[in-house]
């Protein structure tokens, strides 16, 4: 149940001023513990769905809200100051997989009320440590820069001003929502991260807000570069115009490999820097060496 009100907070420039802030950890591998089935992706409002939505993991907080609810409060259990929505893939092109693209702003909404909700009843129980919602927004699975197809390297599968529309749909729910901050997370495109970029500082300026926007981009393999092919200097010279609260790396590599380059980002960019490591790379057998 969310408060009756909501609490005041600190702007989050002034803690990040005093100590570093602790974000959550992932939400995939939390669902997965859970071991959702088809029904439980369904839940009553989708039981006759003529398609399977098993994996659908930002559909939860609409068919499973406890569970997500369960899972933020685990991370603030641990002391996280930052948690994220479950809305990673809740955008029009990651929910046409599951022909689904009419309930983004719904997900998004739905999202960010239960991530407040807990986010605001440990900020109350403990206003010495104020916790934070960042509404989460992903890649899409579309790639502004690269062709999909090898035969034909001209090709494109969607356009900027296409992912600029998908951007803000998401984006405009978020804020609808209610979010402290909004992060662009697990960029391995740039130019997919700056038509998110462009949706956000449209919006921002529609309405006079100066949300908070962070950036994290992801590095795919030992070369050093994200798949687009930029290294992490590059990609933070590509978005430092942007007037980001911080930059940063997620995902991909495990967090011993993602030093050297979150060093590198630490000594270029005049921002906050940001670093959200996972399991590493599958070793030969599939497997990870990290916790």
């Amino acid at each position: 149940t969310p408060p009756t009100y909501y609490p005041m907070k600190p702007a989050i420039q002034e803690l990040l001023s005093r100590r570093i802030l602790v974000f959550d950890g992932a939400m995939g591998t939390m669902i997965q513990k859970e071991r959702p089935d088809e029904a439980a992706y369904r839940g009553d409002r989708f039981q006759d769905y003529l398609h399977s939505l098993k994996g659908n993991n930002d559909l939860l907080v609409l068919t499973q809200p406890d569970m997500i609810a369960k899972i933020h409060r685990a991370f603030l259990d641990a002391g996280a100051d930052i948690i994220e929505t479950n809305t990673f893939n809740a955008n029009r092109y990651s929910m046409a997989d599951y022909h689904m693209e009419n309930l983004v702003r719904e997900i998004n909404l739905e999202a960010t009320r239960i991530a407040k909700a807990e986010a605001d009843a440990f900020t109350l129980s403990n206003p010495d440590k104020p916790r934070y919602v960042a509404g989460a927004i992903g890649p899409t699975n579309r790639t502004a820069s690269l062709s999909p197809d090898v035969n034909n390297p001209g090709y494109r599968a969607v356009s900027f001003d296409d992912l600029r529309s998908a951007y803000r749909e998401q984006t405009e729910a978020l804020m609808d929502a209610g979010c402290d901050l909004l992060l662009v997370e697990t960029v391995f495109d740039t130019l997919n991260c700056k038509a998110a970029l462009f949706a956000i500082n449209e919006l921002k300026e529609e309405r006079n807000s100066n949300i908070p926007v962070m950036v994290s981009g992801t590095i795919t393999d030992a070369s050093g570069r994200t798949l687009s092919g930029q290294t992490a200097e590059a990609f933070w010279v590509s978005v430092s115009h942007a007037n980001l609260l911080s930059i940063g790396l997620n995902c991909a590599l495990g967090a011993e490999e993602m030093r050297a380059y979150i060093e590198s980002l630490s000594r270029n960019a005049w921002i906050y820097t940001t670093l959200y490591p996972n399991a590493g790379l599958p070793n030969e057998f599939g497997e990870y060496d990290d916790s």
